[in-house]
């Protein structure tokens, strides 16, 4: 072997010590001579383990009363020639041959949440728009068929009433109270997955002047189809929000959605329950 071979084999046998004795090959690495893995005081765990259990608490409290809503609706599907048999030259020609409009049943979910001991579920108006039935599935398995509903498409809320025993019911809070960056949760049923709870803060709280006045609950608690007509709440436990739509190009998910405050709501319930 060579001087120069031999000068070579010694350089790359040092390096290779060197590379592995800096942990840089072996995930032993330091960074500014401290170590990545570090030894953490248990106690810091345990703060977060208590800041967490508040969500827990939280979602204990109000997912019982969070209802899960199957609309069924009667649709007319539009046959391919009715264009066509529309015309009066075809209408007074092809009488006898106009299609017959076909009827069908199309099926679709949203949530809500229970108010009220009597069976009372607030939920969207779009959630239950033309609907000819309401199935309510509550958390505990039972489900309840709707008696009657009513809706205010202006403001997109709805009031559903089932009737049965021993319901839970939600604790109302106070919307005019929240404050930009408070935590929230977001409880319902996007994309048909059952009791499904997320969490954020108040981004923005939305208020539009005048006599159609809307206000909305910007937040960024993950809302997706399914989750309309959910609850917002509180870490208290309280219904601050009814979910009802999300700003997205995609039709998901993007870290903007909305919420009715529970006070706007309170002042159309009643007028919604009188009309039932």
């Amino acid at each position: 072997m060579s001087f120069r071979g031999a000068l070579s084999g010694v350089t790359f046998a040092l390096f290779t010590i060197a590379v592995y004795s800096t942990g840089l090959l072996t995930g032993r690495g330091s960074s500014v001579g401290r170590p990545v893995i570090e030894t953490v005081d248990p106690a810091v765990f345990d703060k977060l383990e208590n800041v967490s259990k508040s969500f827990v608490a939280t979602a204990k409290a109000v997912e019982p009363s969070v209802a899960h809503l199957i609309v069924t609706r009667v649709v007319r599907y539009q046959d391919p020639y009715e264009d066509f048999f529309s015309d009066d030259f075809a209408q007074r020609f092809f009488r006898r041959r106009m299609p017959q409009p076909r009827m069908g049943r199309e099926t679709s979910m949203g949530s809500g949440v229970i108010i009220n001991a009597d069976g009372t579920i607030l939920t969207n108006a779009h959630v239950v728009k033309g609907a000819s039935e309401i199935v309510a599935k509550l958390p505990d398995g039972r489900t309840f068929k709707a008696v009657r509903f009513a809706a205010d498409d202006e403001v997109d809320l709805a009031v559903v009433k089932i009737e049965g025993k021993d319901l839970p019911v939600a604790a109302m809070g106070d919307s005019d109270s929240l404050e930009v960056a408070q935590w929230v949760l977001a409880i319902g049923n996007p994309f048909g997955l059952e009791h499904t709870v997320t969490a954020g803060v108040v981004s923005a709280i939305r208020r539009n002047g005048g006599e159609n006045q809307e206000d909305f609950i910007q937040t960024d608690a993950a809302i997706n189809p399914g989750n309309s007509g959910g609850p917002l709440v509180n870490l208290r436990g309280q219904v601050i929000g009814i979910n009802t739509s999300i700003y997205s190009k995609s039709g998901g998910y993007q870290g903007i959605g909305f919420a009715l405050p529970i006070n706007r709501a309170k002042q159309i319930v009643d007028k919604l329950r009188s009309s039932k």
